[in-house]
């Protein structure tokens, strides 16, 4: 057998397991499943919301439903293991059943959508986008599309980390898909790049150059305040000998502009008389 024929094969295979499993187990909250092959059987991990109703009483459900796979799709000796979801709201096959859920209960399908996007943004996914596609409000089918958030397209990050689901659900007007793509939270694009375990670099400091001052003579400056000082006296005694010089020349001034003035009334009476 060719590689295309097998890979085929396989990824047939899976399709169907996924398929009867999530019919079986769809009120304990299916998350998707990983199926290996192995020379001892077929080894499939089963993500559930609820381990306990999958695995059931003293383990009765899973066995039927390992004996389902081995009679109906005729896998060799199926051994499945129950994986709790720690997260459901990260979790597309989840999230894609609760908005087909609500919208079979009658609930409208923006305020499904919406209420299912803000659940999974808050869950800390780095984006959301559900799509819903069908005859919503008439009988020509059209489309609803929801987004928040970082959603690769194309590339390596939207095969590596997107996760994707899709459900259908029956309705009065037809059949409608929901969609749902989500990026968890531990998804890394090439175009962010982040520099925190890069080493600080020390920014070199400028030096100033900063000039020694001259050194100072102790005795030169004793004698310099000596002289300073004794001038600072001859200066005020010559200034209080000019003060105490100055009322005696006042006084003559004083005496000798009344004797001149005596004078000149004694020569005016002397002059009225004659």
């Amino acid at each position: 057998m060719s590689v295309v024929k097998r890979i085929i094969r396989d990824s047939k295979e899976r399709m169907q397991v996924d398929e009867l499993l999530s019919k079986e187990f769809e009120e304990a909250g299916y998350g998707g499943l990983t199926l290996t092959k192995t020379p001892l059987g077929a080894q499939i991990n089963l993500y559930t919301m609820r381990p306990g109703r999958v695995i059931g009483k003293r383990g009765r459900a899973i066995k039927d439903a390992s004996e389902k796979l081995e009679k109906k799709l005729g896998l060799i000796n199926p051994q499945i293991t129950v994986v709790e979801i720690e997260v459901p709201e990260l979790n597309p096959q989840i999230m894609a059943a609760r908005v087909a859920n609500a919208l079979e209960r009658g609930v409208h399908f923006r305020r499904s959508m919406f209420w299912s996007l803000r659940r999974i943004m808050d869950s800390g996914a780095l984006g959301c986008e559900i799509i819903l596609k069908g005859p919503l409000r008439s009988a020509r089918a059209r489309f609803e599309k929801v987004s928040e958030g970082f959603i690769p397209k194309a590339g390596e990050p939207s095969k590596k980390y997107l996760r994707h689901a899709t459900i259908h659900v029956k309705q009065k007007r037809g059949m409608l898909g929901v969609t749902v793509n989500i990026v968890p939270p531990d998804a890394k694009f090439p175009d962010k790049i982040d520099l925190s375990g890069l080493p600080e670099i020390e920014e070199p400091v400028e030096s100033t150059f900063t000039p020694e001052a001259p050194e100072v003579d102790a005795e030169k400056d004793a004698k310099y305040e000596l002289n300073s000082t004794e001038k600072v006296e001859d200066i005020t005694q010559e200034k209080s000998m000019d003060t105490s010089s100055q009322p005696e020349n006042i006084v003559n001034t004083e005496i000798k502009t009344s004797e001149d003035e005596n004078k000149n009334l004694k020569d005016s009476e002397k002059k009225k008389e004659e």
